[in-house]
């Protein structure tokens, strides 16, 4: 079975009063990214979406835990599997629902899909369907701000398989060379896409930005008060024009690669991930430390998903009403 390794370096947030409004925030987050792709679950099976989309639930802590230490004129590159960090960074769920029905009313107007959504609005500069694909745009967005003399800091999410792609290495050391202010955020949720980790990638994830003297840290993933404090130390050394940090969030995707990927005993069994749903869920971790700290009730928490849960119903309500763009539109906002 797979659990999660010995974080080095790991840091963890504790519960303090003082800090309730903001975990009950990132609480209502993390339910709004689990509840939304629950419904692109629903659409999918009920053959109301096109193409595939590739579902983060599981992994809701690492998205909002970063995004919660970024201001809202930062930015972020995201990946086929985006919808999370989309929604952490200021997404409405409705625009969103759009987006992924081909509708007039999402945010690239319906020709994005699930794996190309970009708000620049709320400095989210798109998702990619290529493994590593942002990674230089990322990168590009960083040097951007320094030489703009801004205080921006640029996120950079991929997950694990990206550490076989090259562009990464290329732009990890030109981030390290010219001390650029970005973060590069590896999801670790033990597979590349059907195979484990450990069959794909030689040696340790964290040697490899170390080599280049990029500061790394591993993370609890699940635990979103570990990640929010780990990317904040990252953000702030970014904003003091320190250069590039590396963090390493170990997670672990609940669904398959994609939603059509139902059947998946073949390369994983259902008591490991049983285990991660009932010990490693991180909805339900914070919610325990919540309740245990007697910071909250459950009538609080209840009330809270069950707004949360109107909240993202009445967004997908809005994107089967919409209409779909023109035809015209076809040829309008594409670079040739």
């Amino acid at each position: 079975m797979v659990q999660p390794k010995a974080a080095a370096g790991a840091q963890r947030a504790e519960v303090e009063g003082t800090d309730r409004d903001l975990w009950l925030r990132l609480y209502a987050q993390m339910l709004e990214i689990r509840v939304f792709e629950e419904h692109v679950n629903d659409l999918y099976l009920r053959g109301r979406m096109p193409g595939l989309a590739h579902l983060c639930i599981g992994e809701e802590a690492v998205a909002v835990g970063v995004c919660a230490a970024l201001r809202r004129d930062d930015y972020i590159t995201s990946t086929h599997r985006g919808h999370g960090h989309c929604l952490a960074k200021g997404a409405a769920p409705d625009r969103m629902f759009a987006e992924l029905l081909g509708r007039e009313a999402g945010y690239c107007r319906g020709k994005g899909g699930s794996m190309h959504i970009a708000d620049p609005d709320s400095g989210n500069l798109g998702a990619n369907a290529i493994v590593a694909g942002s990674a230089g745009i990322a990168t590009g967005a960083a040097l951007s701000a320094k030489m703009r003399g801004t205080d921006q800091v640029t996120v950079c999410f991929f997950g694990e398989g990206a550490l076989g792609q090259g562009v990464l290495y290329e732009v990890m050391n030109m981030a390290s060379l010219w001390r650029l202010p970005v973060i590069y955020v590896c999801e670790d949720n033990q597979y590349n896409e059907y195979t484990p980790v450990g069959e794909t990638t030689a040696g340790t994830m964290r040697a490899r930005p170390e080599a280049f003297g990029i500061p790394t840290v591993e993370v609890d993933g699940q635990d979103v008060q570990a990640v929010f404090a780990a990317a904040g130390e990252a953000v702030a050394r970014a904003r003091r024009g320190e250069g590039p940090s590396f963090l390493i969030c170990h997670t672990y995707r609940f669904r398959g690669h994609h939603v059509g990927d139902i059947n998946r005993s073949y390369y994983r069994s259902k008591d490991e991930e049983q285990w991660w749903m009932t010990e490693r869920d991180p909805i339900t971790l914070l919610s325990r430390r919540l309740l245990e700290s007697q910071m909250v009730d459950d009538a609080t928490l209840r009330q809270i998903e069950q707004e949360t849960r109107d909240h993202v119903a009445q967004g997908l309500e809005f994107a089967l009403s919409a209409p779909y763009p023109d035809p015209d539109e076809v040829g309008r906002h594409v670079y040739a």
